[in-house]
């Protein structure tokens, strides 16, 4: 379960690498973020760097959950998101931890029973819609390049029929773990993953 891993990871070509001994550190900015990305990256490829709980990176909990990004003369792209659960779980782990602001009604069971990794699962999915349709950040979007909404941002929150600010919409419900999710996975998993924007309705469209 990458969910509890204690130390950065990457992955790369469907093969997961850790940095066993987090060798820049558990404090990182931006810029290692990219180096970690390109220690494995290949022209054309996409990686993803997970940060475990205990690594603090720029910018997370307060302008952000995870960013997508790009390398070597934009020959490759990669997808950073941390595990929130002991930083800011109620900015980057909602549904599943009650939010920061607004109304404190109950968290709804994360499908996997994890709230930081279910957290950056939705977050990972969020951001893989975002590299996909806007990978070099002059492609599909609203409003400014600097602070784009993208496919999923644009419809954060959004995960089932109804949903509103504060209320992520209809979903389905474990009957064994009372959980709440959208999505199968393999091997039995369930997953939340988040609406996305619509061009052709110009609205925000639900898997469920």
């Amino acid at each position: 379960k990458w969910g509890h891993l204690k130390h950065p990871l990457f992955q790369n070509g469907g093969k997961p690498f850790t940095d066993e001994n987090c060798s820049i550190g558990k404090n990182l900015k931006k810029s290692q973020i990219s180096e970690l990305a390109h220690l494995s990256s290949k022209k054309g490829e996409l990686t993803l760097v997970l940060t475990a709980q205990d690594v603090v990176v720029e910018g997370f909990c307060m302008s952000n959950c995870g960013y997508h990004g790009s390398g070597q003369g934009k020959k490759s792209v990669f997808i950073w998101v941390g595990n929130s659960v002991t930083q800011c779980p109620g900015q980057c782990a909602w549904p599943f931890h009650q939010p920061i602001y607004g109304p404190q009604d109950k968290p709804l069971g994360a499908p996997n029973g994890d709230v930081g990794a279910d957290g950056m699962i939705v977050n990972t999915a969020s951001l893989l819609a975002g590299v996909v349709t806007n990978p070099y950040g002059n492609g599909y979007y609203q409003g400014l390049a600097e602070a784009p909404l993208e496919a999923a941002s644009a419809c954060a929150g959004f995960y089932g029929r109804g949903a509103y600010p504060g209320y992520a919409g209809e979903l389905l419900v474990d009957s064994i773990s009372g959980a709440s999710y959208n999505a199968h996975g393999t091997n039995g998993r369930k997953y939340l993953l988040p609406g996305l924007f619509d061009p052709n309705k110009s609205a925000c469209s639900t898997i469920v």
